[in-house]
């Protein structure tokens, strides 16, 4: 089958990371267990919550006080949280524009209302784009309350954006991900954080004409 439909992951693929500079950053508002909860591909306990949807900004601004012991703004948990993220790859927003013209094209994302919130303002790009222009639908975790790499919304997608999974390449940095999609019959790719995966998905998309 011919590959109508690309599942783009965000972070480690659109965006790379830099966890450590997360954590650098909620560690000096006083979150000293902060490496034990933040993770690139799955967060942990209250990261975990505002992820999965089960926490929403408010709850999960009042929690990280509790931990620091003092009041942290929603100014200083959007630093803390865009300090995962190094670079915004204007690059491959382009390469994705390109493939517009011949593919529907979808973010699926372990991702919080934070991130979202940059997502869908004018820093998120230089020519201050949001990430919603590029794409036809973002499969969030937060709004959907389901995360990857569990098969829920691996089952739900195509269902929501009426695709067939045989015909869809899913790129993903995470492996467990990965591994999830191809047991439910994705066509899957796995590049590594920071690597320019354009031509190998050019020649991926050329195979399944």
């Amino acid at each position: 089958m011919a590959i109508k439909t690309l599942l783009f992951d965000l972070g480690g693929v659109l965006i790379h990371l830099n966890r450590e500079e997360s954590v650098r950053r909620f560690v000096e508002l006083g979150v000293h267990d902060a490496a034990e909860m933040l993770d690139p591909y799955l967060q942990n306990g209250i990261f975990l919550q505002l992820e999965n949807g089960t926490m929403d900004k408010e709850t999960f601004r009042q929690a990280i006080s509790r931990r620091a012991g003092k009041k942290i703004s929603h100014d200083e948990i959007m630093w803390g949280l865009l300090g995962f993220l190094e670079e915004v790859a204007a690059y491959k927003f382009d390469y994705i524009e390109q493939l517009r013209s011949r593919y529907r094209i979808y973010i699926i994302s372990n991702t919080n209302p934070y991130i979202m919130e940059f997502a869908s303002g004018p820093d998120f790009l230089p020519n201050h784009r949001t990430l919603s222009s590029y794409v036809d639908g973002i499969f969030a975790s937060c709004d959907l309350k389901m995360v990857k790499p569990f098969p829920e919304i691996f089952e739900y997608m195509p269902c929501a954006a009426h695709f067939h999974p045989g015909e869809a390449l899913f790129i993903d940095d995470g492996k467990a991900n990965v591994e999830t999609a191809a047991r439910m019959g994705y066509r899957t790719y796995c590049p590594p954080n920071y690597y320019d995966w354009r031509a190998d998905v050019e020649r991926l998309l050329t195979e399944a004409q």
